[in-house]
């Protein structure tokens, strides 16, 4: 199965020439259109209905999760069930099977990487902070273990490892993600993962278990010198 994995779309209404195009360009390059996170710019359900317009014609099944600037605007739950009702497969805390290949999503969350990794100590509101990442790890982990493929792709927003972070300002990496996620796609037995949210972040990292993590985000993307905002993986 051949993936086109992008993220951090953002869009806007009057974008649909520019999102159609990544769509199209998608579907003929690949089976599988994979978008990590930030759909849309604010999180407004016009936002979405553009997004969609784009998408309408896409003859590939579309997998996603949300991201951060989805939940901007406290309308999440409404674009879950637009995004939902015209078929795109969007992943919170749980999973899909598509020819074989089983993919599993969450929007991830904050906390820091390795040594820097942030401990639920002190008030009860920095609690919540780190418990929000290590319940979405757990979530991935475990959704990861119920599929019983032989590949499984993890669909993130927020990132797993430090690697693909670098580039921004290091003081802003516990805001970036969480190893917790990491660990999750080891022990869940992920094939990849896909990610977006770090727009200045470097493209390519791994978890400690050695599996492959890609951020995607089309600021990445374009950095790196892809032709196109998205790129092709093969499971």
């Amino acid at each position: 199965m051949k993936i086109a994995a992008t993220a951090d779309l953002h869009a806007r209404v009057g974008d649909t020439k520019r999102l159609r195009a990544l769509a199209n360009g998608a579907a003929r390059d690949a089976d599988v259109l994979v978008i990590g996170g930030d759909l849309t710019d604010l999180g407004r359900p016009e936002q979405a209905e553009a997004l969609l317009e784009a998408l309408d014609d896409c003859p590939v099944p579309i997998v996603a999760a949300l991201g951060n600037h989805d939940h901007e605007s406290g309308n999440a739950d409404e674009l879950s069930r637009l995004f939902a009702k015209a078929g795109v497969h969007l992943l919170d805390r749980s999973s899909i099977v598509l020819d074989g290949v089983g993919f599993s999503g969450v929007k991830g969350f904050c906390g820091g990487f390795d040594r820097a990794l942030a401990n639920a100590f002190g008030e009860d509101l920095f609690k919540a902070w780190v418990n929000e990442g290590l319940e979405d790890a757990r979530a991935l982990e475990n959704e990861l273990r119920r599929l019983g493929t032989e590949r499984r792709v993890g669909v993130l927003h927020y990132a797993p490892v430090s690697a693909t972070v670098e580039g921004e300002p290091p003081q802003i990496y516990p805001f970036l993600g969480t190893s917790h996620l990491a660990r999750a796609l080891d022990e869940g037995g992920a094939t990849i993962a896909f990610h977006g949210h770090a727009h200045s972040g470097s493209f390519r990292g791994r978890t400690p278990g050695g599996v492959p993590v890609l951020n995607v985000a089309v600021p990445v993307l374009q950095q790196a010198g892809f032709g196109q905002p998205y790129h092709v993986f093969e499971v």
